[in-house]
Order: C-alpha cells, then structure tokens, then sequence
C-alpha cells in the first residue's frame, strides 16, 4: 500500500479549513501534513506557510484569490508542492498569475469541488445546447450564507460558462449580473444571474430555462460543507503525481466535455 499523501491546509483556522481537516480524519490515502494561516499567526498547531510548503506534497487552499495567489507564487518560487485552489472571485490579472505558477507547478482550481455540481455543468451544458435562446431564457439562481464575499459565486459563473459553452457563445458577451429601475425587456440570449445571501445557507444553485409554456430547472443543494472538502482531498491525492499545469475538477474526475455535450 502506497504511503497517505502529505496535505497541508491552507486557512486552517476557517470554516472550510476545519472542514478539511475533519474530513481527512481516519483516511488512508491522505494525511494531514502541515496546518498554516494568516502572516503571524503560528504556534499550536500551526507553522508558517514556508515550512508547509517544505513538508507537504499537495496544499489544499479555501482562503482569498490574493492570498491564493501568493501561495501559487511561493510554491512555483520553490518547485511544488502541487495546489488545490478553492478559493473565488479572482480578478483577470489574478488569474494570469496562477496561468503562470502552473506552468512551473501542478493547480487544480475549482469553483466547487462537489461531484454532483460537475455533474450538473455536463447537464446544463447539454440542455443549453438543445434548447435554443429564441424560445429559451437561461437564468442562473444560487444562494449562500450572509458571510461569502464575491456574487455571483464561482459555482454559478462555473454553470454560466457550461450554458455559453452549450449555445457556442461567450459568457462575458451575453451575461446579465445585474437589474434594477426600469431595465426593459430582456435580452434575446442573455444568461441572467440572481444571487442572495443570508444566514447559514451553505450553497444552492439551479439553472432555469425558461419558455412562454413551460420550465426546466436543474438544481444542486449543498447539505455538508464536507462534501467540498471530501472533494478537495481526492483532487489533491489526484493532483500529487500530475505534471505542471492548470486542471479543474471535471480532469478530477475524468470526465470529458464530449461525454456531455
């Protein structure tokens, strides 16, 4: 039997850190490693991010896109190790950087690690594709709890990728992030977004296409925050013997835009 992989968890002390942790308890393939956090915050059971990086074979991060991108800097600096990046909300510049660490180290980054969300881009991608905009509108709901900072969250821009990608168009050409006032009809095409926050709603998220007599939704709800940690953990155990490069989860789990689409 091939030695567990040395996981470091990045944001030990946050909610998806904890949930990391917890989740690697009793696994066989994967142990913790290494647990760090902000600049400062050592001792305990926590080392500085350098001696982490020194000790792991893969770093699981659920922090800040700058903060994730100083880890991807630091560990291209130095060879590895490889990153699960969880992390939303990253800027174009932002992520022209991580373009850059991967080619030196091994990234998977994600918006949502869920197997069931993979599936329901594959779904979504093939519904888009049949049904056609001139008769279809799209709109992409989700919902997560009042502390989540970026809108609309990355697994709803992951859906709205996997709808523009069905129709053979650009998201950022046809996507509508925004309402209010007298803002007219909608637009022919358009993949709407609507976003709400509040509470402890750990994450939900539907795809709605809609026609003049009937509705389609397809829906996903998160019930455990250790789902996206459980995923995580097999992306890094996945992520630890692949050469440099960037990989999303659907490399993860193997599957192919054909098989969907």
């Amino acid at each position: 039997m091939s030695l567990p992989v040395k996981i470091a968890i990045a944001g030990a002390e946050g909610r998806m850190g904890k949930a990391v942790a917890l989740a690697l308890e009793g696994r066989a393939d994967a142990a913790v490693a290494a647990r760090f956090d902000r600049p400062g915050a050592e001792g305990g059971h926590l080392v500085s991010r350098d001696q982490a990086l020194e000790i792991a074979e893969a770093v699981i991060d659920f922090t800040l896109p700058e903060a994730s991108v100083q880890l991807a800097e630091a560990a291209a600096r130095r060879g590895g190790p490889a990153l699960v990046i969880g992390s939303t909300g990253f800027s174009d510049e932002q992520l022209v950087r991580l373009e850059e660490a991967s080619k030196t180290i091994a990234i998977v980054r994600s918006g949502n690690y869920s197997l069931g969300v993979n599936m329901l881009m594959g779904l979504v991608r093939q519904a888009a594709a049949a049904l056609p905009a001139e008769d279809w509108d799209i709109e992409v709901f989700e919902a997560h709890h009042k502390r989540k900072i970026d809108a609309p969250s990355g697994t709803a821009l992951m859906l709205g990728e996997a709808a523009a990608e069905g129709r053979g168009v650009d998201l950022a050409k046809v996507a509508d992030r925004g309402r209010d006032g007298v803002t007219g009809p909608r637009v022919e095409g358009a993949i709407g977004f609507s976003v709400v926050r509040g509470g402890g709603i750990i994450g939900e998220h539907s795809v709605i296409f809609a026609g003049e007599s009937e509705t389609l939704t397809l829906a996903h709800s998160a019930i455990d925050r250790g789902l996206f940690a459980r995923g995580a953990i097999a992306a890094a155990v996945w992520v630890k013997a692949k050469p440099s490069g960037l990989y999303d989860m659907q490399d993860v789990l193997g599957f192919s835009r054909s098989d969907v689409s």
